[in-house]
Order: structure tokens, then sequence, then C-alpha cells
């Protein structure tokens, strides 16, 4: 069976519609094994507030979604055990560390990151030695 590790940007998806939500809950029915740091549900919530004050999102409709959230996943990892390398990459591409403990998590997990990231993709094209990320128009079933 297939793993792959979600980020935030795919989660959301599964909440809302942003016009590629179609394969984001593809990949969620799709029967593979999902992981993700326990660090998701913070983003989400972040992200949640920040479609709240466009009113996008109620405060409730935010709280069910966060609720909701981890039965997406077989395992939510811990951070902590993360962090060495995610600060390593984090320093080497000059990038935001929150992602970089998606990519530490793909590592360790020996498995793809999905993502819809693409300021993300594009930073880490062409660099070696990283996880295998997969955008998510080209993930497939």
């Amino acid at each position: 069976m297939s793993r792959f590790i979600v980020d935030a940007s795919i989660a959301l998806k599964w909440f809302f519609d942003e016009g590629d939500e179609a394969q984001a809950e593809a990949l969620a029915a799709s029967g593979a094994t999902l992981l993700a740091p326990v660090l998701i549900q913070t983003e989400v919530a972040n992200a949640l507030w920040k479609k709240g004050r466009t009113g996008r999102v109620t405060v409730t409709e935010a709280i069910n979604i966060c609720a909701q959230l981890p039965a997406f996943f077989e395992r939510l990892f811990p951070v902590e055990p993360l962090l060495p390398e995610a600060v390593a990459l984090s320093f080497r591409l000059d990038h935001p560390i929150y992602d970089c403990i998606y990519l530490s998590l793909a590592h360790a997990a020996d498995c793809p990151l999905v993502t819809a990231d693409r300021r993300l993709v594009q930073k880490i094209s062409g660099e070696s030695g990283l996880p295998n990320i997969l955008p998510l128009d080209h993930w497939r079933p």
C-alpha cells in the first residue's frame, strides 16, 4: 500500500473549494496511508483563522474542521525528533522551518511528500539528496 506525507496545503483542500480539491479528495479516498507531523493541526488552524477573517469560515466550522482533521491520518508524528534535520534543511534551502518539518518526516518515513505548495516544489527542484516531493497535480492514484 502507498504511503504519503501530506501537508496543510493538501489538508485544507479536503474542506474548501480551491479549484483543485478533487485531487486532494481523491488522495484522501485512495486508501493510501497518510502521515503528517502533528504540526499540521496548528497550520490548518492558523489557515482557518485567516479564512475566518475574510468570512470564509465561522468559528464553529473551524473548530469542527480541527476536530475532523486527525481522522484523515494513520499517524501524526511529534515534531521534536524531526527538528535537527528540519533546521538543517531550512538553512540549506533558505526556506521556512514549517515546510522543512514535512520534508524531514518524508525522509524519516521514507515516503514522498504530497503538497500543493508550488513555492516549496520550486525551491527544492534540482536539489539533490532531498526526499521525494510530489506536487498535487502530479499525484495519481
